[in-house]
């Protein structure tokens, strides 16, 4: 029997696939009878999806599990995700946690909840051995967005020293092609323009897609079948591994007339030097290459890059190589990490600790260096009429939305544009007085 007049509310910290699984498990609740509501609203059951990734997980995980208690001291708060997995029992002593879930476990949520009461204690943990972790549950989000993110990959078999995400999330695996077409073909009916490909290393798709570790299909196979869905705006493809993004790949996103011109493609340092000791599957040859290939086809494609600071061994001259390297190359954002010593890993204990002073001084220099290559990237689409997918948000009167090629732009609020593409000419920058990269918008001031 379903169970009626109690009510969930979730919080997500992390990656689009975290909000992907964090949908997933809010409709299993809401199919069980669990009415969703606002994270600040007094709710029976708090589910928190956190990341391991961010520097202060622990400090993060306990500010929401606070809010939660403020909401309501007798609700039921349940952590899952990636700093489930890792610390566990780390996290089950915060105060006010009931439920610790890893990464097997999280997916069976209703199966822990019927039992379970408020903990004045430590809380209960229910977490497998990561190689346990062996299986695909296929997630996206609904409801929440205009855009839906679309799980297609999970896991990942890379041992890049500075990681923890093979100990939070197992071994590199894939839903399969029928079963992401199907997810796709159900968004659309839902109204949803845009879909977000989502996954830990989406370029390693289809290994793992039928319960083995051979590559049934490649990532250009599962590209080439959504390119046919029906009912789909947009396709946007999330972070690709630029040893992983073929030639081919690109040139079906040039073509297509679903696939958005937008590609993110993780660096993480200019130096050949670095790279080997990361243990990335590259070099900055390859990496050129890579970026030129797509201006060689989509000048107008946006192109945003991941990029580590501070990483063991990184001394001066280094970090200039990464700095130079960045600045030379056609591409739009930076998205810029401090690098910070996880355990477990192979970076952790290597020599050459770069200072946090220092650390934070090259992250700055960086993010001042994406703020300049994004409004020059900006101020190159402006006179340009490309379609807008506008947002629902209505932020002082202002909306907001995205070109194809991830140029974020704003008008006067319209309820009817909501969920809607309109196209639009790029008319000039707009000036707030902010140095946030995410103000700098292209204010769009007529219709086509």
């Amino acid at each position: 029997m379903p169970i009626y007049n109690k009510t969930a509310a979730y919080h997500t910290l992390g990656c689009k696939l975290n909000f992907a699984e964090t949908s997933t498990i809010a409709r299993q609740l809401t199919n069980a009878g669990y009415e969703k509501v606002n994270f600040e609203e007094r709710a029976h059951v708090y589910v928190i999806n956190t990341c391991s990734v961010t520097e202060n997980a622990d400090r993060e995980c306990k500010l929401h599990v606070k809010r939660a208690m403020k909401a309501n001291p007798d609700g039921l708060v349940v952590i899952v995700g990636c700093y489930a997995q890792l610390k566990p029992e780390e996290i089950s002593q915060i105060t006010g946690v009931d439920l610790v879930l890893g990464a097997k476990e999280k997916f069976n949520i209703l199966s822990y909840l019927d039992d379970l009461q408020k903990s004045h204690a430590s809380g209960i943990i229910h977490s497998c051995e990561i190689e346990e972790t062996d299986f695909f549950i296929g997630s996206y989000s609904i409801g929440d967005r205009t855009r839906a993110f679309l799980k297609v990959q999970d896991g990942c078999d890379y041992k890049c020293t500075y990681c923890t995400i093979p100990l939070a999330r197992g071994i590199s695996r894939s839903d399969t092609i029928e079963n992401v077409v199907f997810n796709a073909r159900e968004i659309a009916s839902k109204d949803i323009k845009e879909i977000v490909l989502t996954g830990v290393n989406i370029g390693d798709y289809g290994k793992g897609e039928f319960g083995n570790k051979k590559h049934e299909h490649t990532f250009l196979d599962l590209i080439k079948e959504l390119d046919e869905v029906e009912g789909i705006e947009r396709i946007r493809i999330s972070s690709i591994e630029p040893n992983l993004l073929k030639d081919e790949s690109i040139d079906l996103v040039a073509r297509s007339q679903r696939f958005v011109p937008h590609f993110h493609i993780p660096l993480q340092s200019g130096s050949d030097y670095l790279l080997k000791m990361m243990k990335r599957r590259y070099l900055t040859k390859l990496y050129r290459d890579r970026i030129l290939k797509i201006r060689e086809v989509m000048p107008q494609a946006a192109i945003g890059v991941d990029v580590i600071v501070g990483f063991p061994g990184e001394s001066e001259e280094l970090f200039l190589e990464t700095y130079n390297f960045l600045n030379d190359l056609p591409i739009s954002y930076l998205h810029v990490f401090t690098y910070s010593e996880r355990e477990n890993t192979e970076a952790a204990v290597m020599e050459g600790e770069v200072p946090i002073f220092e650390r934070k001084k090259r992250n700055k220099m960086l993010r001042i260096l994406s703020e300049k290559k994004k409004m020059a990237f900006y101020s190159s689409q402006i006179g340009k009429t490309l379609p807008v997918l506008w947002e629902h948000e209505n932020r002082n009167g202002k909306m907001y939305g995205f070109t194809e090629n991830y140029v974020r732009v704003s008008k006067d609020y319209d309820i009817n544009s909501v969920n809607e593409i309109e196209n639009v000419s790029l008319k000039n920058l707009l000036d707030d007085g902010s140095v946030a990269v995410e103000n700098l918008f292209s204010e769009f001031l007529a219709k086509v």
